[in-house]
């Protein structure tokens, strides 16, 4: 027998942005369905590095980005757990003076924002992090960036979300979605028929599908980062570190284990990846090379995911251009984690309120039609 539920908000994927808008949905007084197909934040959300950082972003991601940062801070209120979230500093590290000018001019470009970015280099910088290799002659150091565990954080939100009274429903793949004329009807199989005003696609690297079927079809591909994380080491590394122009990034958590990413794993199919044998073996040796801490350290795991990137790495946030009542959010590009939160928040308030309070021009879906003409085609009947 087909179940059949009415609400005002259908979500279409449960990771850290779906959760979150489910939660600030329900929390604003909507009815909230919340449809992923696997487990929530098992995706992306769930396995990505953890880097909870605003540094590095481009300029148009910052006020979303800062408005994340104050949500973070009241992470237990929220979703009852902290997610071993920690404001343990974001150190980019320069490996030339040509990286180092580039973090300087970064550094002026987003003083507006307030980031509290500090410079350090040369004799300052080995006093600072002696226990950093020779090989970076400086950094840029955001000091209230920091890390989490996305294992946790990312499902809390919608766990949270249905302690709030949204209907959570996991492992329900949604594989029919049309326009009608109140509104929107998913479907997944014969077992559950949704019927809502408002749908939001929040499916992470594969809403793309979903914009096609409603006439906005996206440049996006799906990308695999490699990931690996240690046996439990002694304390030597307090800040969470990237490093300019791209490469590992790493960090270590509490117990001691160190968390390092970089280089990409490879599709098994649509849904599935795995880590490139090689692609882990020059990890490893380019995280040596930045932490001699790892010389001997043992591999305990590694992974991947499945993410969803644009050309220009900027999500996709906003209202549908063909179809009213459709809201976009995908395409974060591998850096979805700190921003999400904020995301459905502003998700929430376009529901809500039919704008938002951060300014979301930057990511319109309509830029890629823009840019290349043959992306630009009508909407299907009836949508």
């Amino acid at each position: 027998m087909t179940e059949r539920l009415e609400t005002d908000v259908a979500i279409v994927g449960g990771g850290i942005v779906g959760g979150s808008a489910a939660l600030f949905l329900t929390r604003m007084g909507f009815k909230v369905a919340l449809l992923e197909r696997d487990w929530c934040g098992a995706k992306a959300s769930g396995v990505n590095y953890g880097g909870v950082r605003r540094q590095g972003r481009p300029p148009e991601q910052l006020p979303l980005s800062q408005r994340s940062h104050a949500i973070w801070g009241r992470l237990p209120e929220l979703v009852g757990i902290d997610g071993e979230y920690v404001r343990s500093g974001h150190l980019k590290l320069a490996r030339s003076e040509a990286d180092l000018a580039s973090l300087v001019a970064y550094n002026k470009k987003v003083e507006p924002f307030g980031l509290g970015l500090e410079i350090i280099a040369g004799e300052a910088f080995r006093a600072r992090y002696p226990a950093l290799g020779d090989r970076a002659v400086g950094g840029s150091l955001c000091p209230e960036d920091g890390h989490a565990n996305p294992r946790l954080v990312s499902p809390a939100f919608a766990r949270a979300a249905a302690k709030a009274g949204a209907v959570v429903r996991e492992q329900t793949p949604v594989d029919h979605v049309e326009r009608t004329g109140t509104g929107f009807l998913l479907r997944s199989g014969d077992s559950l028929e949704i019927r809502a005003r408002i749908l939001l696609n929040c499916s992470g690297a594969w809403s793309g599908r979903l914009a096609e079927s409603f006439g906005e079809p996206v440049p996006l591909s799906s990308a695999h980062p490699c990931m690996a994380v240690t046996e439990p080491l002694p304390r030597f590394l307090d800040v969470n570190i990237g490093v300019e122009g791209g490469g590992v990034y790493g960090r270590q958590v509490e117990r001691g284990n160190v968390v390092v990413g970089g280089g990409r794993g490879f599709a098994l199919d649509a849904d599935r990846a795995r880590p490139a044998r090689n692609a882990v073996l020059t990890l490893m040796g380019e995280a040596v090379d930045l932490f001699p801490q790892l010389r001997h350290a043992h591999v305990i795991r590694t992974w991947t995911g499945v993410e969803g990137y644009t050309p220009d790495r900027n999500p996709i946030i906003g209202a549908s251009a063909t179809t009213p009542g459709l809201f976009h959010a995908f395409g974060f590009s591998g850096a979805g984690f700190q921003i999400g939160p904020a995301v459905g928040e502003a998700l929430a308030e376009l529901v809500r309120d039919g704008h938002s309070s951060a300014p979301l021009d930057a990511f319109s879906i309509t830029r890629f039609a823009k840019a290349d003409p043959a992306l630009s085609v009508a909407a299907p009947a009836g949508h």
